[in-house]
C-alpha cells in the first residue's frame, strides 16, 4: 500500500494500518464544547482521507454551521494515528486519527473549528517566537452502575489521597487505564487516588499545546471506555457530588524561545523571567473571562466555592494552593512553569487552551505588572482584608462568566468571530435552563415549609 502523494508520516500509517490487520479508522474532531465526534471509514479509505479528505455534515455538529452551508471536511493528522486498546480481543482492530476541520466552499480551515481555534493561538506564541509547552492534571470520579447500566453517584471505593487497597479499590482501574494510555503513546508520570472517595487522578507529561490538548480528548475516552469494562462510569462532571472535592484540571504551561526556558531566571527570588511574570498577570487580568471557557458549565461553579481546594480568588503564589496560579517547585530550568489551578475536565481543552495562552501573551505584549504573590492562606482572609490585598474573585456563577467573556476583547476574540458567538448564545440558554428548573434542593427545603 504505497503512494506518492503522501508524506512519509501518512505513509508510515498506512503500512501500520496494514501491519496491524486494522479495518476501521475512526476520525475523531470535536464540536464548540468539547464533545468528541467521530466518523468511521473501512480503513481502506485510509489514503482517500489523507489525499481528498472525508466530508461529512457539520450542519448537524454543536456550534458548527447552518443547514444550509453544511458540508464539511475532515482531513486527518497522522501523528495522532493510534491503535484503540480496547478493541484488541475482538477480531478486527480499530484505529483513530484526530482531524482538523476544513470549509468545503473556501477549502481553508474551518474557523469554527477548536484545533484551529488553538493553532491560531499557537502561531501568534509563535510569531513571538515562542513555543508552548503545556500539561494537564484532569482528575475524575469512578461511580458504579445500577442493575440497567445507568450511572448512580455511588462511589466504588472510600479511598482518600493518596491511599492504598484495600481502601482504594480502583487501583486495578487505573492500572488498566495507564496500560490502554500507554497503548495509545502517552507516557503516564503517575497516577493516585485524590481527596475524596471515589476520586482519581492520572498525570501524563509535558508536551507541545497542541498535542496535551489532542491528548486530553484521548485520556477522557480512554478512562471512560476502560471503567466501562469494569462495569463503572468514570465522570469529568466538576462537582457530582456535594460538599467534598470536586474534580479539576490544574494545567501547567510554560513558553520555550531557541530551545530555552523563557520562564526561567536564575537571578529572580521565584526563578521567573520577566515574561513569566507578565504571562502571569495576563492571566490574572482576564481571568473572568477565560473561566467562562476553563469552566463552562453551570455544575463547574459549584466546585469553586471555598473550602474545598478550588482556588477562587484572583492571585498568584509560589506557595499555597489557595491561589489561582501557582509557580510549582521546578528540579531544572527547563520545568519551570506556573500551574492554572481553576480549569476543570469538563471544558474543551482546545478552547480553554487557546485563551490561557493568549491572555499570557496579551500580557508579554503589553508589559503587564505582576502583582506581589500572596504566600498566606486567602481562604482565610476576610473581604476587607482582600481588598486591602487588592484581590478579587472569580465569577460565582456561569452567567457572570458569560458576561464577562462577552466585556473581555482578548478572550473574546481568541475564540474568533465562529466560535464566540456560538458558544456565548449556547451558554446563556445552559444558564437560563438551570434559572428555570427546580432542583430537589429546593423541593426538600420548601416543599413542606412553606
Amino acid at each position: 500500500m504505497t503512494s506518492g502523494n503522501l508524506s512519509e508520516t501518512e505513509q508510515a500509517v498506512l503500512d501500520e494500518i496494514e501491519e496491524q490487520d486494522v479495518d476501521f479508522l475512526r476520525l475523531q474532531f470535536t464540536d464548540i464544547l468539547g464533545t468528541v465526534k467521530n466518523v468511521s471509514v473501512p480503513a481502506r479509505q485510509a489514503e482517500k482521507a489523507f489525499t481528498e479528505g472525508i466530508y461529512f455534515d457539520g450542519s448537524s455538529i454543536e456550534g458548527f454551521v447552518r443547514i444550509q452551508e453544511s458540508d464539511m471536511r475532515l482531513k486527518p493528522d497522522p501523528e495522532t494515528f493510534a491503535i484503540l486498546p480496547w478493541r484488541q480481543k475482538e477480531e478486527s482492530a480499530a484505529a483513530r486519527m484526530i482531524c482538523d476541520v476544513y470549509d468545503t466552499s473556501t477549502g481553508e480551515p474551518f474557523e469554527g473549528d477548536p484545533r484551529r481555534v488553538l493553532k491560531n493561538a499557537l502561531d501568534r506564541a509563535d510569531e513571538m517566537g515562542y513555543m508552548v509547552n503545556a500539561a494537564p492534571e484532569p482528575e475524575f470520579f469512578l461511580f458504579e452502575e445500577d442493575e440497567d447500566g445507568r450511572a448512580t453517584t455511588k462511589t466504588n471505593d472510600a479511598g482518600g489521597y493518596f491511599d492504598l487497597a484495600p481502601k482504594d479499590l480502583a487501583s486495578d482501574v487505573r492500572r488498566d487505564i495507564i496500560y490502554g494510555l500507554e497503548d495509545m503513546g502517552f507516557d503516564v508520570e503517575a497516577s493516585h487516588h485524590e481527596v475524596a472517595e471515589g476520586q482519581h487522578e492520572i498525570n501524563f507529561t509535558y508536551d507541545d499545546a497542541l498535542t496535551t490538548a489532542d491528548n486530553v480528548g484521548t485520556f477522557r475516552t480512554v478512562v471512560r471506555a476502560i471503567a466501562a469494562q469494569h462495569d463503572l462510569h468514570a465522570t469529568f462532571m466538576p462537582k457530582p457530588i456535594p460538599r467534598i472535592n470536586g474534580s479539576g484540571m490544574h494545567t501547567h504551561i510554560s513558553l520555550f524561545e531557541n530551545g530555552e526556558n523563557a520562564f526561567h531566571d536564575d537571578d529572580d527570588e521565584f526563578n521567573l523571567s520577566e515574561e513569566a511574570h507578565s504571562f502571569i498577570a495576563g492571566i490574572l487580568e482576564h481571568a473572568p473571562a477565560i473561566t467562562a471557557v476553563s469552566n463552562p458549565t453551570v455544575n463547574s461553579y459549584k466546585r469553586l466555592v471555598p473550602g474545598y481546594e478550588a482556588p477562587v480568588y484572583v492571585a498568584w503564589s509560589d506557595r499555597n494552593r489557595s491561589a489561582l496560579i501557582r509557580k510549582p517547585a521546578a528540579r531544572t530550568p527547563a520545568a519551570s512553569r506556573i500551574e492554572a489551578r481553576f480549569p476543570d475536565p469538563s471544558c474543551n481543552p482546545y478552547l480553554a487552551l487557546a485563551a490561557l495562552i493568549n491572555a499570557g501573551l496579551d500580557g508579554i505584549e503589553n508589559d503587564l505588572e505582576c502583582p506581589d504573590p500572596v504566600r498566606e492562606n486567602i481562604y482565610e482572609f476576610d473581604e476587607e482584608k482582600r481588598e486591602e490585598y487588592g484581590i478579587d474573585t472569580l465569577p460565582t456563577n456561569l452567567g457572570e462568566a458569560v458576561e464577562a467573556l462577552e466585556e473581555d476583547e482578548v478572550v473574546y476574540d481568541t475564540l474568533g468571530d465562529h466560535v464566540a458567538p456560538k458558544f456565548v448564545e449556547a451558554k446563556e440558554q445552559e444558564f437560563e435552563d438551570y434559572l428555570v428548573d427546580v432542583s430537589q434542593w429546593e423541593l426538600d427545603r420548601y416543599l413542606e415549609t412553606f
